[in-house]
């Protein structure tokens, strides 16, 4: 794949998890790297890591539900260094496990707040900054598998991932010929700190009972979801807009 030296990336939800380990691989491949999140400890350890390797990278704290906020953080990369070529809206939350019927509607509010409508806030200035410069740029959406099918229980993510999709897809086509690229990637089940929050990776028969969903009987990895993260924004994928590229081991050909 393709180096990545001197652009600038964005990652939003970079404290930890998939967007941790994206943020890594951009600065690894040669970028200057923009860590966003709510989280400022995992944020600035993010940061560290990357200085640590000889890599550059800024911290700022993003509450993506804040417009203002998200404006805020591509100044910072507009500001640090100069342009902004990749973004990575991956911040989000799992919300409730519980019925439709049941589900409080501020809980599905507040999830379909951050992984739908904070993906729009990012969006707006990230692509407004990328038509703005030469080069264009390419942004990357975390959808889900389960922005493609349905699963008990998860209503609120479910309905904020299916419409996470269909604003990639929207925004895919509004900018056919900008130069900005919108894709997402729809991650399986992958070995994250949100996972083990919901119980999934610290109980052996819920652990073993998801792995069995995917053709590959296991769970992804962050790395496996970065490198494809990193391909769709490279000039490999210089084609591929609109995109919902599954990262599921096999999870939706069932």
């Amino acid at each position: 794949m393709g180096s990545f030296t001197d652009a600038v990336a964005v990652v939003t939800g970079g404290g930890s998890g998939i967007g941790q380990t994206t943020a890594l691989e951009f600065a690894d491949r040669g970028a200057n790297v923009v860590v966003a999140d709510v989280d400022v400890a995992g944020g600035e350890e993010t940061v560290a890591e990357i200085e640590d390797a000889g890599g550059r990278a800024r911290f700022v704290e993003t509450d993506v539900t804040d417009p203002a906020a998200t404006r805020a953080m591509v100044d910072v990369a507009v500001d640090a260094y100069g342009r902004l070529d990749y973004a990575f809206n991956n911040a989000g939350i799992g919300g409730e496990q519980t019925p439709v019927t049941d589900y409080d509607p501020e809980d599905w509010r507040a999830v379909i707040d951050v992984n739908l409508i904070g993906v729009f806030n990012c969006l707006q200035p990230e692509i407004e900054q990328m038509q703005a410069q030469d080069g264009g740029g390419a942004v990357v959406n975390n959808s889900s598998i389960l922005g493609k099918v349905g699963f008990e229980t998860s209503s609120g993510y479910v309905a904020a991932k299916h419409g996470l999709l269909g604003l990639t897809k929207t925004a895919a086509l509004e900018n056919g010929e900008t130069g900005v690229r919108v894709n997402a990637v729809c991650p399986g089940f992958i070995e994250t700190p949100l996972l083990e929050a919901g119980g999934i990776t610290s109980d052996p028969e819920m652990r073993s009972q998801i792995e069995s969903l995917h053709a590959m009987n296991r769970l992804g990895t962050p790395q496996e979801v970065a490198d494809a993260v990193c391909w769709l924004c490279s000039d490999e994928a210089s084609f591929v807009t609109g995109e919902a590229l599954g990262v599921e081991g096999g999870y939706l050909s069932r």
